[in-house]
């Protein structure tokens, strides 16, 4: 019984592992600040560098669908405050959240 249990663990932490690897994206969108969010979508870094210098966080607005999503490794965007990126994100849509994989100004 026990090893039915054991083993049944390490079956369910298997799956979780291959389904947030499976969640891995390239998304289109804009590093703004979590203040302001969409609204500085497509306007510049100025005052979203003021804003992230102020204590606000960082977040990704998803181009598509102008939705803000909070980044959970922030220094991972410290160079593209206010930039039109692509990233590859690892999404975590019941939290709102994405894990920057990579980042690079989109083209």
């Amino acid at each position: 019984m026990r090893r039915v249990l054991v083993l049944m663990l390490a079956v369910c932490a298997m799956m979780a592992i291959s389904a947030r690897a499976a969640d891995s994206s390239k998304l289109n969108g804009w590093i703004s600040d979590s203040m302001c969010g969409a609204k500085h979508a497509g306007t510049g870094s100025e005052c979203v560098k003021k804003c992230i210098a102020g204590g606000e966080k960082p977040v990704f607005v998803d181009e598509a669908k102008k939705e803000v999503w909070t980044i959970e490794n922030p220094d991972a965007v410290k160079d593209f405050y206010g930039a039109h990126v692509t990233v590859t994100a690892s999404a975590d849509a019941a939290r709102k959240t994405v894990h920057i994989d990579s980042i690079a100004e989109a083209k």
